[in-house]
């Protein structure tokens, strides 16, 4: 089983749209996914029509892969499970404080569904806290979008240095450009300077998109509902760029 992340310190960047249609293309694959909204605004679920979690006790690791397990949700596309999000999420980092090896628990959460999934996929949200430790380590790989642009550059190089700081594995991290304007020069000067100063990143750039902003009215990844959408390609080829790394 490989565990994918889509997660950036900064939020608005494409981090959900990311998450939902690879989900769906791994699915589309072949591959057995599970796609797990951590994320507690839920946009990840709410695009699959899929109701908030139920509340769970969570003491322990165990009492939490029961309360995931029991949430797990078939969505309207086969092959592709979800756990829906919860606000109660946002007390995660207090559930992981309290437990010794705090910063390595989920991996030993997500292990319990290795026998039912081929790949898991995990919308994060958009900040560095015990959780997002928890993220880093678990995954195999952590797809980061980009915008090309001077901040969006820099939470790349906090999030970087944060993983040499912590002497986490670098490789893991998989950038690339979200929401690419073509015709913007700044977009293109930095888009021909960070893979430079950048190893790893991913050669694909999802475009910027009304089709992926009309995700949210029609509630259902973009690969479903316009297939044949420039975005819906680059969600397409971003997947087969992956895809060796998310077979088990």
């Amino acid at each position: 089983m490989k565990i994918i992340s889509s997660y950036s310190i900064k939020g608005g960047v494409g981090k959900t749209a990311l998450s939902v249609n690879l989900s769906y293309a791994l699915a589309e694959a072949g591959r057995r996914t599970l796609l797990i909204d951590l994320d507690p605004q839920g946009a990840a679920s709410f695009y699959f029509r899929v109701e908030s979690a139920k509340k769970f006790k969570m003491r322990d690791a165990n009492s939490m892969a029961e309360g995931l397990r029991a949430n797990i949700r078939e969505s309207d596309f086969p092959g592709l499970d979800i756990i829906p999000s919860n606000l109660e999420y946002r007390r995660l980092d207090i559930l992981l404080d309290g437990m010794a090896k705090s910063r390595k628990q989920l991996r030993s959460v997500l292990e319990e569904f290795k026998p039912d999934y081929d790949v898991i996929v995990m919308d994060c949200p958009p900040n560095i806290t015990l959780l997002s430790e928890n993220v880093f380590r678990a995954s195999d790989s952590i797809l980061v979008p980009v915008i090309p642009t001077v901040l969006s550059r820099r939470t790349l190089e906090q999030l970087l240095g944060f993983f040499r700081d912590e002497e986490l594995p670098g490789k893991r991290l998989r950038p690339f450009f979200s929401m690419v304007q073509k015709r913007n020069k700044m977009h293109r000067e930095l888009m021909a300077e960070l893979p430079a100063s950048h190893p790893g990143f991913l050669k694909t750039a999802i475009p910027f998109s009304v089709d992926v902003e009309k995700m949210g009215l029609r509630r259902m990844p973009l690969l479903a509902s316009s297939p044949s959408s420039e975005a819906a390609r680059a969600y397409r080829a971003l997947c087969d760029e992956i895809l060796p790394s998310a077979t088990p």
